[in-house]
């Protein structure tokens, strides 16, 4: 099965004509432009907007959100019905050699096609309908890298003999990202959409479930409500453990709420006073943290955790706002030193931050 994509933007494209958002303004600038979705299988079969055209010997299915095509030498292909469409293919349908989906619109469908066995390491999975939901084409890159997923061009050829893991070389080696930012950054959304694609996470609860706290039970809401449905729960503050022992994703929001947690088990709150120059608090507390830290360097997991940068405010009134502070600090420190990703998110922007 070969693929030739004659355009890979939104419905209108990619700028769109008189549209002056900041993302359309942004690609004119710069020059790229993506015409409204449309590929041709094989010469033969051209899908867009609407019905498929040109069938003959080939096996189309109109499906939930999209369609299924099985062409004449049995390669299979999955493409949406338009943007915002999640294709759903039916129970007992085979792999796909090529998927091309808008994961702009919905990322976490990637990942429950995954889950599925719809698309494996062998599937070329493409974007489609590529537009200004997303800031720019630097942006859509990186999220493509994340997600494993190919961006193509208008003009592109597709190959199902091209698999996916070969396309993708190289950028499979992340295992661990932190991701700081502030009070109501974004921090934790982008955390998501960077595991949206992974068919097996673990969500890591480390906060308290806020009985008594109408507002933080509408907070941890909700996060349950942004979550795929699929994803599993993980209340609880021992992370060493999960990460010693998860192989799949993990996504931990968040150290803060880890640390306040820990901080409160070794009595550390009423030990404000007694910290030396360097800060070094109780025995247990220094204990937990190395020990977190060891998991982390250590694992086998794909873990994205969220954490808050809070060297940015004044310096606390309290003794225990100071103490907090600087072992998170301490703590965000470390923790990226260990990490292949760390991003700073503000006001919903995210800033990478390279290497040392």
């Amino acid at each position: 099965m070969r693929v030739l994509v004659e355009g890979s933007g939104g419905s209108a494209g990619w700028p769109q004509p008189g549209c002056r958002c900041a993302s359309c303004l942004r690609q004119a600038a710069d020059g790229s432009l993506r015409k409204r979705s449309t590929i041709i299988v094989d010469d033969d079969v051209r899908l867009g907007i609407g019905e498929p055209r040109g069938s003959v010997g080939y096996q189309v299915g109109a499906i939930a959100g999209g369609w299924d095509i099985t062409a004449p030498d049995g390669g299979r292909l999955l493409y949406p019905a338009g943007p915002g469409a999640v294709p759903v293919p039916p129970d007992g349908a085979a792999p796909y050699d090529v998927a091309f989906l808008d994961v702009l619109g919905d990322p976490a469908q990637l990942g429950w096609l995954r889950a599925r066995g719809l698309i494996t390491s062998d599937t070329v999975t493409a974007v489609a309908f590529a537009d200004h939901r997303v800031p720019s084409e630097r942006e859509l890159a990186r999220r493509c890298g994340f997600w494993r997923v190919r961006l193509v061009g208008d003009g592109d050829a597709v190959s199902a003999a091209r698999s996916a893991s070969k396309d993708l070389k190289g950028l499979g080696g992340t295992r661990r990202v932190l991701v700081l930012g502030g009070a109501r950054s974004g921090k934790s959304e982008r955390a998501e959409l960077r595991l949206a694609g992974e068919p097996d996470v673990t969500y890591v609860a480390t906060g308290p479930a806020g009985a008594g706290d109408s507002d933080w039970v509408a907070r941890v809401a909700a996060h349950r409500a942004r979550r795929p449905a699929w994803w599993r729960t993980a209340e609880t503050t021992d992370l060493a453990g999960l990460l010693a022992t998860t192989r799949g994703a993990l996504l931990i929001d968040g150290i803060g709420t880890w640390l306040a947690a820990v901080l409160d088990d070794c009595g550390a709150w009423d030990d404000c006073g007694a910290r030396d120059d360097r800060g070094v608090g109780p025995a247990e507390l220094a204990d937990r943290i190395a020990e977190l830290i060891g998991a982390w360097r250590q694992t086998s997991a794909q873990v994205v955790a969220v954490s808050d940068e809070t060297g940015l405010g004044v310096v606390p009134a309290t003794p225990a706002g100071r103490l907090f502070r600087d072992e998170l600090g301490r703590l965000n420190q470390a923790l990226a030193a260990e990490s292949e990703e760390t991003e700073l998110v503000v006001a919903g922007r995210v800033l990478p931050l390279g290497a040392c």
